[in-house]
């Protein structure tokens, strides 16, 4: 029996791969985080807003969705090595797996996003400034549905990951 893939958040983000061209690109329909883009002044936000621009200058009811840029620059980081308390999902019963954060800058929309980083990725793989790419993820998984959520994971490439947000050097 197959389990139900289920965002997390409903309208956060779409797909669930990430499809990458001959150049390591990603392409085309991929997994995007989404946000919104006020027609009034430009401002683009995540998590979404569907209601109101949130830029204080700007009255502005007009948002439509945008899909954010696939790749950022790591802006900071840190390692999670407790169990959040509720409403975070963890199994009191597993052993406790610490996890990374990442804050990365994504540099088109002027703001910084936040999300763990992929399954493997430790503070010791990540610095400040290195370029990474949002993949698909795995929060949870119970007998009827798998959790999916995003994560950001180093783009291979350069030794010190200091590619360009676009793929290229």
């Amino acid at each position: 029996m197959s389990r139900i893939r289920t965002p997390v958040v409903a309208g956060w983000f779409r797909g669930d791969r990430t499809d990458e061209g001959p150049g390591g690109e990603t392409g085309e329909p991929g997994f995007r985080l989404l946000g919104t883009r006020c027609a009034a002044c430009g401002s683009v936000f995540f998590p979404r807003e569907d209601h109101f621009c949130r830029n204080p200058r700007c009255a502005g009811t007009e948002l439509t969705e945008v899909p954010l840029s696939p790749r950022g620059r790591v802006w900071s980081y840190t390692d999670g090595r407790y169990r959040p308390p509720p409403p975070y999902v963890s199994d009191p019963d597993r052993e406790w797996v610490p996890y990374t954060l990442v804050a990365v800058e994504l540099a088109a929309e002027r703001m910084i996003v936040l999300g763990q980083a992929a399954p493997g990725v430790s503070v010791a793989d990540l610095a400040v400034g290195m370029v990474v790419e949002v993949v698909p993820g795995v929060l949870n998984e119970d007998a009827e549905r798998t959790w999916t959520t995003w994560h950001f994971r180093p783009v291979s490439g350069g030794a010190d990951g200091r590619e360009s947000e676009g793929g290229r050097p």
